[in-house]
């Protein structure tokens, strides 16, 4: 591809470049990652400018392995920063494990300085394990929506695509992090840059803080039934205290025969089942994410208790949660 420079004017000659400082965690997903650097290269050459610079950082300031399994050299360790320098987490698989406590000191170090800190992908987890998020809107991979919120409900939880509170930035992974870069070109050198950038990206659709991260509900599942959307977004939505599939038809002005035979049609599983498959899901999800107890992520999941917990779960997985929660273990110390 022949990128077109030197597209957009701008007036900015005298400024120095706005720094990005890029802390690659332990197993962090390169898509958020390349993404974002990607953005700010093209707004350097669409510019004919040199608007943006990066560098590399990481503890250890050696060398960092991806969840790919690439590595990456690294240009420093946890540094001390400049005031204006602009700070991107990028998180992965298993962010817990690679939070230390040496990257939660530097960045509750750096951050008193008043500089803009931002996560991508799982990386909000560190912000908010550092408390660099408490009282303020953020958003995290919607796989790790639910052990979030468990874990710290002082933050205001959204499923936004990239949120903006503060001097702190977050977003949800994967692309996203090339709407949270063209709001960021655009604030600094005005939408006809980012718009510039975007179409170099190939990028048609730019989103907004307003856009939600994941599909909708059709789309999903495949169905363009508006009951059935509305009864699974009820299910999605009342985890802890599970409705009952009575309760359920009658919110959608049906039967209990109707919504077993509407399910059983388009989704091939009793409401029931589907229920329970999203309980399980997200018991899953905090058995491997949390250090929550297995009898409160029983409880958060609405099993009265954790014997009938464990024999659902037993039955769907073909493993105990004890025993998934021992593999993980296992996992992180290899």
């Amino acid at each position: 591809m022949q990128e077109q420079r030197q597209l957009v004017e701008i007036d900015s000659a005298t400024d120095r470049p706005r720094r990005f400082v890029f802390v690659l965690m332990d197993k962090f997903t390169m898509l958020c990652f390349s993404a974002a650097l990607e953005s700010l290269r093209i707004a350097n050459r669409m510019s004919g400018k040199e608007l943006y610079s990066w560098v590399l950082s990481g503890e250890g300031g050696d060398y960092v392995t991806c969840s790919a399994g690439t590595s990456f050299r690294l240009d420093q360790d946890l540094s001390d920063l400049q005031r204006d320098d602009t700070i991107l987490l990028c998180g992965g698989i298993e962010v817990q494990h690679a939070t230390t406590k040496k990257l939660l000191g530097w960045l509750r170090r750096e951050s008193r300085k008043g500089l803009l800190v931002g996560g991508l992908c799982t990386a909000a987890y560190v912000l908010a394990k550092a408390g660099l998020l408490d009282g303020k809107k953020a958003t995290i991979h919607w796989e790790n929506s639910d052990s979030f919120s468990e874990e710290f409900d002082e933050v205001e939880l959204t499923r936004s695509v990239f949120v903006l509170d503060g001097k702190r930035m977050t977003t949800a992974g994967g692309t996203s992090s090339i709407d949270l870069m063209l709001k960021l070109i655009a604030t600094d050198h005005g939408e006809e840059l980012a718009n510039a950038v975007a179409d170099q990206l190939i990028y048609s659709s730019i989103r907004t803080d307003q856009d939600s991260q994941r599909l909708s509900v059709p789309t999903r599942i495949g169905v363009r039934h508006p009951k059935l959307s509305t009864v699974i977004q009820l299910m999605e939505t009342n985890i802890e205290e599970p409705i009952s599939p009575s309760i359920l038809a009658k919110d959608v002005g049906m039967s209990t025969r109707q919504l077993e035979r509407l399910f059983r049609r388009y989704l091939n599983r009793s409401p029931k089942r589907y229920y329970m498959e999203l309980r399980l899901q997200k018991a899953r999800n905090l058995l491997m994410q949390t250090d929550m107890s297995v009898i409160n992520v029983a409880l958060a999941c609405g099993f009265a208790s954790p014997s009938h917990f464990s024999k659902c779960y037993r039955a769907h997985y073909d493993t105990t949660p004890y025993r998934e929660r021992g593999s993980m273990a296992s996992r992180q110390q290899t």
